[in-house]
This record gives structure tokens, C-alpha cells and sequence, in this order.
């Protein structure tokens, strides 16, 4: 078989790993990867012990320089882990030999989970900076768009029928606001997030003695990680929190994404993907243009919204060391930070170069003839007639449009209890969609100005 085309699934698949991941994500979470970031912990806490008087310093020293990614052979450190079921037992076997006599020091005091755990740790701290920035780059795009078209009017949607006129930058401000949100998010919880974990077999540090805590936290200083206030190996709230940050980012892409896609079907013809060609060709009709980057974001937002599920059902945990849920995080971070990093690599694509068209939005506006405006009208009449018989008025005139034709202004013109208070001229304005868009403007400034002072790219 090729190189390459081992890949059971769409992560590592040649043929799709790059519509649902990106190579930076990838190389985060790959195996080389992590196997790397063991080795580093391993080094660390060898460091760390050696400050701390537990094991000698050149001891520490001859691990650091000895113990090597390059020098493992990754055949018997499958093979073993297959065996033992866990990848750090093999590992520290190689690590030993590697190191000659200070291979003595390797592991000292430490069990599987501290490592993997603090790995993991490690590798999220990566994975956050890289859709930490991906969410601030689509924020500037979302900025740029809202501002763009910040009074192009459109038709407002309820229930997928016309409601009242709203601009389309007002609805990018909403996705937006979104996104400010989640950037916010994303730095609340780093510091619950990025914290080691050193803490021994059932989390007392009973091996180290009276030197466990000083370890401990020599280990977080060497690696640049909060020291916790309590061992977390079966307390998985803040991994927990992680994915279900990811699982909101691409909630939100998801719902953009839905947006995108009604938007850009026939019948509505409001906004297309970027042109690139033969991108999103059927294979039968060459007329079709699919919103390719939308099916994609859709798609990832369900599967991580599943992941996150699982990272919760994982919280259950028993006593001090899991029997089966600490495995399942195995699956679900890395899929997830993959999934989400693709995502944000579709909507960048997609919005990025979103084509608007103005004129389609305003002809769809006015195809219900004036009755996308009917709350207007009515809270006009009202002043002069009362609510309740204002709604009955323009309830009346809405059913003549709808039943006769013409436009809410013509079958207002011809009831006298409206043409009492306004002229023909008057009801042209008032029934003009473009008239009643409320404070959308204000809106999407008031978001922006927030969105650039609180870190968006101007």
C-alpha cells in the first residue's frame, strides 16, 4: 500500500484530512507529537527533582541530554503498548537504556497518568494558540463584513418566513458578537486549563515525602504550567471545559453555516461562497454551485458537539483512578481541536470572500409587497386609534394584499380609517421596507467598537 493511504479516518485521510483538519493542528496531536511532549515532561520532572534534591544533578543533566524521540524505536513501543495498554511503561523501559546509568532517575516518583495527563496538557496549550488565532482572524473578518454592509437591507427571518427588514450587517454583527464571546471564553479558562499534573499512584505524592509539593511544583515552573491546588486525575472539569468551549465555537460556525447556506440557495440567492473553480461541482448538474466550506463547518459542529458529550459523560469517574472514561478523552480532544481548527479554516474561506448580493436582498425584501412592514404601519395608526384597532385595521388590509394582490399600501388607501391620518404619499414611506430598520446600524457599530477594543484586529 502507498505511503499515506493507511488512513481510516477523514483526521488522517489524504483525501479529506484537509477539509475537516489543517496541517498546524494536525501536527499538534500527531504521534511523533505527543510521544515528544512524554519525553519532554519526563526531562522536566528530571530537572525538577534535581532542584529539588531528590536525584542527583547530573543525573538530571545526563537525561536530558540522552533521552531522545529520534533514538526510539516506535515498532517496540507499539508492540509493548499494545500489551501494557498504556504508552508510558514502554517508553520509560527505552528512556532507561537510552540514559545508562542515570536511566535509574527516569520516572522517579511520577505514574502513567501524571505524564500522559501534563502531555496533554501541553499539547492543549498549542492547539488553544492556534484557534486562538484563527478566532481572532475570523472576528476581523466578521468586523470587516458587518461594517461593509452595515446598511444593506435584507429581509429579517422567523419561523423561515419574512418578519421584519433588517440589514445583513446587523446579522454579521450577531455572528460577531458570538465570537467576542468566545474569545473571551477561550482566556478565562486557560489558567483553569493549562495546569500539570504530577501527584503520584493515588494522587498523595506519598513517594516523594516531605518533598512531593516542592516537586511539584518545580515540575509546573519547568514546563510553564499553573500548579494545581488539588490532584485532578479523576476530577476532569477543566479538559472538560475545553472541549465544550470548542464544542460552542463550532456551534456557532455551525449556525453561520446554516445562515450561509439557505441564504445561498435558489430561491433566495442572497450571498455565495468564493468562486474557485470547480469547487462545490456536482458531478451530474453543471449548473450547481455547492456551499462546500458551510457543509463542512455543519458537519464538524456535530461532531464535536458529540465529543463534548463524551468529554461530560468522562467527568464520571470512579475513586481515585478511572477505569474506562480516562481512555475516552483520548478520542475526543484531539478530534475535536482538529475538527475545530478545520471549521475555522472553512469559515475563514468562506466569509472571507463572501459574495453579497445587495440587490437580490433588497428584490427579496420587497416581494411580500409592503407586509414585511405591517408592525410599522400599525404602530403608526396606533397613536391616532388605538392598538388593538390598528392591529384589526392592518390585519384587514394584509389579508386584501394576500387574497387580491397589490401592495399594503394600496389596500391601506382604501380603508378611510387609515387615509384619515395619512395620505397616499405618506403610506408609500411608511410601507417602504427600508424605513423600518430600527436601530441596526447603531447596532453593528456598537459591536464592532466593542469587538476591536477588546483585541479584534482593526
Amino acid at each position: 500500500m502507498r505511503p499515506g493511504f493507511s488512513a481510516t479516518t477523514v483526521l488522517d485521510s489524504v483525501l479529506f484530512r484537509d477539509a475537516f483538519g489543517t496541517p498546524a493542528m494536525r501536527e499538534v496531536f500527531n504521534d511523533r507529537a505527543l510521544v515528544q511532549r512524554y519525553i519532554e515532561v519526563e526531562v522536566a520532572l528530571a530537572k525538577a527533582e534535581a532542584r529539588c534534591g531528590v536525584i542527583p544533578a547530573d543525573a538530571a543533566e545526563e537525561i536530558a541530554r540522552r533521552a531522545s524521540l529520534d533514538a526510539l524505536d516506535f515498532d517496540l513501543l507499539r508492540q509493548e503498548t499494545d500489551i501494557v495498554g498504556y504508552p508510558i511503561l514502554p517508553l520509560v523501559h527505552q528512556l532507561v537504556k537510552q540514559c545508562g546509568e542515570a536511566g535509574r532517575y527516569v520516572h522517579w516518583g511520577a505514574t502513567t497518568q501524571d505524564i500522559m495527563d501534563t502531555a496533554v496538557v501541553l499539547q492543549m496549550r498549542a492547539a488553544l494558540d492556534l484557534v486562538e488565532r484563527d478566532i481572532d482572524a475570523l472576528r476581523t473578518i466578521l468586523a470587516d463584513l458587518a461594517t461593509t454592509h452595515r446598511d444593506t437591507p435584507m429581509a429579517g427571518r422567523t419561523h423561515l418566513q419574512h418578519a421584519l427588514p433588517v440589514t445583513f450587517g446587523y446579522k454579521v454583527a450577531i455572528w460577531l458578537a458570538m465570537f467576542d464571546r468566545h474569545a473571551e471564553r477561550l482566556a478565562q479558562l486557560r489558567p483553569r486549563v493549562l495546569v500539570g499534573s504530577f501527584a503520584g499512584a493515588a494522587g498523595t505524592l506519598a513517594s516523594l515525602g516531605e518533598k512531593g509539593l516542592e516537586v511539584q511544583e518545580a515540575l509546573c515552573g519547568e514546563l510553564g504550567l499553573g500548579v494545581p491546588v488539588s490532584t485532578w486525575h479523576v476530577a476532569r472539569d477543566g479538559f472538560a471545559e475545553a472541549i465544550n468551549l470548542l464544542g460552542l465555537v463550532t456551534g456557532s460556525l455551525g449556525k453561520i453555516a446554516l445562515d450561509v447556506m439557505i441564504m445561498a440557495s435558489t430561491e433566495y440567492a442572497e450571498v455565495y461562497e468564493p468562486f474557485v473553480q470547480g469547487r462545490g461541482a456536482s458531478s451530474t448538474m453543471p449548473q450547481k454551485r455547492n456551499p462546500i466550506s458551510s457543509e463542512l463547518m455543519l458537519a464538524a459542529s456535530k461532531a464535536v458537539r458529540q465529543h463534548a458529550a463524551l468529554m461530560l459523560d468522562a467527568m464520571v469517574q470512579d475513586f481515585e483512578r478511572a477505569t474506562g472514561p480516562w481512555h475516552a478523552e483520548w478520542i475526543a480532544i484531539p478530534e475535536s481541536f482538529v475538527l475545530t481548527a478545520g471549521a475555522l479554516h472553512q469559515a475563514k474561506f468562506a466569509l472571507g470572500g463572501l459574495i453579497v448580493d445587495a440587490d437580490r436582498m433588497r428584490r427579496n425584501l420587497g416581494m411580500s409587497n409592503g407586509l414585511i412592514v405591517a408592525e410599522a404601519v400599525m404602530m403608526r395608526l396606533a397613536p391616532a386609534m388605538g392598538r388593538q384597532s390598528a392591529h384589526d385595521v392592518v390585519y384587514a388590509a394584509c389579508r386584501i394584499v394576500n387574497e387580491e394582490g397589490g401592495t399594503l399600501a394600496e389596500a391601506l388607501a382604501r380603508d378611510p380609517a387609515v387615509t384619515a391620518h395619512f395620505d397616499r404619499e405618506a403610506l408609500e414611506g411608511i410601507t417602504a421596507p427600508e424605513s423600518y430598520l430600527g436601530k441596526s446600524g447603531e447596532m453593528v457599530d456598537r459591536v464592532v467598537a466593542s469587538s476591536r477594543r477588546h483585541g479584534s484586529a482593526a
